[in-house]
């Protein structure tokens, strides 16, 4: 079965870019590449992917400026209200409105492998409002920023399945249990 995973890193007080939208504290931290729960192995389980606005500009800045093509092979979803331009050679897809519709079209185009929302937490949020989202790859950087880009914007409800070191991170997958209600207790209220 089809499943949704948010994997990603973050800092250790829950932020996945600065203020900025920059990842430099990022690209400077040690990773074992062939270590546990690495990107590698995890790219290759995936069959379409989607991301926002903000992460396609970021990749589109990035990794475009360096004259680097497009960097996925798989089909990838776009949410926007805006008007974009894919890439050239790229299968790049620009969606809006409720995330369902897209769901299917991703499993549709997968061809029987998983899928990623490469970014950011509003997105992700969305998925788990619509119940898609399964599981959570993290990576934890021994990093703090103060503000940016939150890692997920919603209550969770999670179980760890599995961590490891990985470098100067700590790597966890986690299963979604699901959505905690707004009046329902967490530790810190009970």
């Amino acid at each position: 079965m089809t499943k949704l995973s948010y994997y990603t890193a973050t800092t250790l007080d829950g932020f996945i870019a600065d203020p900025d939208d920059s990842l430099d504290w990022l690209l400077r931290q040690e990773q074992d590449t062939a270590g546990p729960l690495n990107y590698d192995e995890f790219i290759m389980t995936i069959g379409a992917i989607v991301m926002g606005s903000t992460t396609y500009e970021w990749i589109l800045g990035h990794e475009g400026a360096t004259g680097a093509p497009w960097p996925y092979s798989m089909p990838a979803w776009v949410m926007t209200s805006r008007t974009m331009k894919p890439p050239a050679d790229a299968d790049v897809r620009f969606a809006s409105g409720d995330v369902r519709p897209v769901y299917g079209a991703m499993v549709g185009a997968a061809d029987g492998k998983d899928l990623w929302v490469v970014g950011g937490g509003e997105l992700v949020g969305l998925f788990a409002d619509a119940g898609l989202l399964d599981e959570l790859i993290v990576y934890v950087a021994p990093v703090t920023l103060g503000a940016g880009r939150s890692l997920l914007t919603r209550r969770l409800d999670l179980e760890l399945l599995e961590t490891h070191r990985n470098g100067a991170f700590v790597a966890s997958r986690y299963g979604v249990v699901g959505r905690l209600r707004e009046d329902q207790p967490t530790s810190e209220s009970s």
